[in-house]
């Protein structure tokens, strides 16, 4: 249990890029599967080079975020669709990673790494590890969450909502989106560091197949927490990684055969896709609902306050006035004492 709690925060870096990419930039990258392997390839190699293994771990964020400019360079100004951009830069990268490494596997058994002062306290496997790594998690979405609401992280929203209409406004979209190319594979080659660290190697297909472990938290975590606002988001995405490999980890000590794992993850991406359309999850309460209703309650006088848009209804034999001055009933017994009095005065 306490590993599988640790490998979900770990992994939960890579969800994170994950997350920037198909959900705020809404660009299927496919980059992600060559990236991981290349941030884990860059660390073991220069850790066993002697390297401090923070360093090596910033070196390998810094890979990844070649690797995503890569991507985006390709996509924005050589025309390539964004699919093929990122499969051709995946594929490239696996010669690249061969070339970083040497060979396909490089052991780190024997190297200091940074989960070293854990290992030598005797900390891994307990609550002290899963404590340090949930710190660090959350320093990243709170990095993330902070980012989006810049200026620049806005217009990057906006690029990933209407393109056009932010491009008219003069953003140049192309830097934004090499840029959250450049970010998300740099997420996601710090995940891939820190796992060859974790499991005390790097493998030249460590990273197959991880673009749908990263959907499959995005949207398990999504599907549970909710997209409402970006805190929520994040977090959904983080919590995903957890819950993923919870699920795994059960599956397995029940009985599931480690060759069906890839096939166990697409159907969990897909139960996590239809349960929100068939209603399920609206049935029980959850973070999703309460975000939802804390959202849609606005304060009485307000400008959200639905008597006060120009539209809203009035109730008959009233009129809409604007504060300060009589109502329609207070004018209409005036109007109507009023030729009352000139009768009588003609009547006289």
């Amino acid at each position: 249990m306490f590993g599988a709690l640790e490998l979900g925060l770990i992994y939960a870096a890579m969800a994170l890029g994950v997350y920037l990419t198909f959900k705020v930039l809404n660009f299927p990258d496919l980059t992600v599967d060559g990236s991981f392997t290349t941030g884990g390839a860059t660390a073991a190699s220069l850790i066993i080079a002697g390297v401090n293994p923070f360093l090596a771990t910033v070196a390998a964020i810094f890979a990844g975020f070649i690797a995503g400019y890569i991507t985006g360079l390709l996509h924005t100004k050589g025309g390539i669709d964004g699919l093929l951009a990122g499969i051709l830069t995946m594929i490239g990268l696996w010669s690249i990673n061969l070339r970083i490494m040497g060979k396909a596997n490089l052991p780190l058994l024997r190297e200091e790494t940074v989960f070293t002062p854990l290992r030598e306290n005797m900390w891994l496997g307990t609550w002290i590890s899963i404590g340090v790594l949930l710190v660090f998690t959350l320093i990243l979405k709170f990095a993330i969450d902070w980012f989006l609401t810049t200026d620049l992280g806005l217009a990057i929203q906006a690029n990933g909502n209407n393109r056009q209409m932010i491009r008219s406004l003069g953003v140049n979209t192309d830097n934004t989106t090499m840029l959250t190319l450049a970010l998300s594979n740099g997420f996601v080659a710090l995940c891939g560091a820190l796992v060859a660290q974790y499991q005390g190697f790097s493998d030249i297909s460590m990273g197959i197949g991880l673009i749908l472990v990263g959907l499959a938290s995005v949207i398990l975590g999504q599907a549970v927490f909710g997209s409402r606002n970006i805190f929520m988001a994040s977090l959904g995405a983080l919590m995903g990684s957890v819950i993923y490999r919870l699920i795994i980890f059960l599956a397995l000590r029940a009985g599931l055969d480690t060759n069906d794992m890839k096939l166990t993850t697409a159907l969990l991406v897909v139960v996590a896709l239809l349960l929100p359309r068939w209603g399920f999850l609206k049935r029980i309460p959850s973070l999703r609902s309460r975000g939802n209703r804390a959202s849609a309650k606005a304060a009485v006088g307000t400008t959200d306050d639905p008597a006060n848009e120009p539209g809203a209804q009035v109730p008959a034999g009233t009129t809409d006035v604007p504060d300060g001055t009589t109502d329609a009933p207070a004018r209409a017994s005036t109007s109507a004492a009023g030729p009352t009095a000139s009768s009588k005065t003609k009547e006289g």
